[in-house]
């Protein structure tokens, strides 16, 4: 068996990465079809108007990129930033914080700025907009600047019998490490002889590697990744929400990150996680897609319907699936909360949205009486 050097920034050709093509051609063609499918749902979702499926996608991103690291947010605060910044409505939504301010920023400047090049100072931007008030009093960080000259070592277990996961490039050689991955990102963009999605895995891979910033930087690898695929097809990966897949399977990202940290280059093991992950994201994107247009056919065939301002805004919520409990159906109590009416006109306008066929009563009646959107 072949023994390599404690860690992959170690081995002699780093960081010349190597892959088997043949273990991974099968999930690249998966991919390039999924990515035509959801390319051509978007295309039919244009003219209908996209941007709740971008919002969706981008409010996914945000929660889960900070969930992995452990960081919870207020859903509703990352609703609000994000709804500023795309023009939409932010009625009855919390204003934003600074935290999520910065972050909705972040996620744009990936997603809708692919032909920028990915430099230093675009880094350091990104890391401030992470911690605009910098890192805390009990866990005190450089904002906006690299890493001080501290051992960066990912650990866990009681002092004196501690495992350590993970050991980045020493201080020393950092400025020139990351000035080599720049470098090569912005050079790879457009070159043929590299996969693009390849290209995405191997510079989530290689920048969490370096660990540039004292925190943050799984959350800035994962905006790389989103940037690397948004100048791979700039379209698909508005309705993509990677960090939503990550999250959903935390354990396995991290296993996988040690165990290609302490393998050889090829990383093929990686990319083969990496890329289904990107699967399972896509199909999950694809379903974000449909969800518009089944919401575009519901407005069509009611667009002759008379409805009121209070029964639009109830089966929109509902259509989006929206916070607060709704989770795809709505009682009396919940259209009152909604709407701001009594108990009299809820029960009246529900029975009108049924009567109309908006909506049709689940199972269970009395008390427990709740409806459901009557889906084309």
């Amino acid at each position: 068996m072949q023994e390599y050097p404690h860690w992959i920034w170690q081995q002699p050709d780093w960081p010349a990465f190597t892959w088997k093509v043949a273990a991974i051609a099968p999930l690249l063609r998966e991919i390039n079809c999924l990515q035509g499918k959801l390319l051509g749902g978007a295309e039919t979702v244009s003219g209908i108007g996209t941007l709740p499926a971008e919002m969706d996608a981008l409010l996914q991103n945000a929660i889960n990129t900070s969930a992995i690291e452990g960081e919870q947010l207020n859903v509703a605060s990352v609703r609000s930033s994000l709804a500023k910044r795309l023009g939409m409505t932010q009625a009855g939504l919390p204003p934003g914080t600074p935290r999520t301010e910065g972050l909705a920023d972040l996620l744009l400047d990936a997603t809708r700025n692919p032909r920028q090049e990915l430099t230093l100072q675009r880094l350091y931007g990104w890391h401030q907009a992470l911690f605009p008030a910098g890192g805390g009093m009990l866990t005190p960080i450089r904002v906006g600047e690299l890493r001080g000259e501290d051992s960066m070592r990912v650990v866990s277990g009681p002092i004196g019998r501690q495992t350590v996961h993970f050991e980045a490039p020493p201080r020393g050689i950092l400025e020139r490490e990351l000035a080599a991955f720049l470098d090569w990102f912005n050079r790879t963009r457009h070159e043929a002889d590299i996969d693009p999605l390849l290209r995405a895995g191997i510079a989530h891979l290689w920048f969490v590697t370096l660990h540039p910033f004292d925190d943050g930087n799984g959350r800035l690898a994962r905006a790389i990744t989103d940037l690397a695929l948004a100048q791979a097809e700039h379209h698909s990966v508005r309705f993509s929400a990677m960090a939503a897949t990550i999250m959903e399977n935390r354990g396995a990202y991290y296993a996988i990150l040690e165990k290609t940290q302490r393998n050889g280059l090829d990383v093929t093991p990686w990319l083969a996680w990496f890329l289904d992950m990107l699967k399972q994201t896509l199909r999950a994107a694809e379903l974000r897609i449909e969800h518009v247009l089944q919401k575009a056919r519901f407005w069509q065939r009611h667009a002759q319907s008379v409805l009121s301002e209070r029964q639009i805004k109830a089966l929109n919520r509902l259509l989006d699936v929206g916070p607060e409990g709704f989770e795809g159906s709505i009682n009396a109590r919940k259209y009152m909360s909604l709407t701001q009416v009594s108990k009299a006109t809820a029960t009246r306008d529900l029975a009108e949205l049924v009567a109309k066929g908006c909506l049709v009563q689940r199972a269970g009646g009395g008390r427990s009486t709740s409806y459901e959107i009557n889906w084309p």
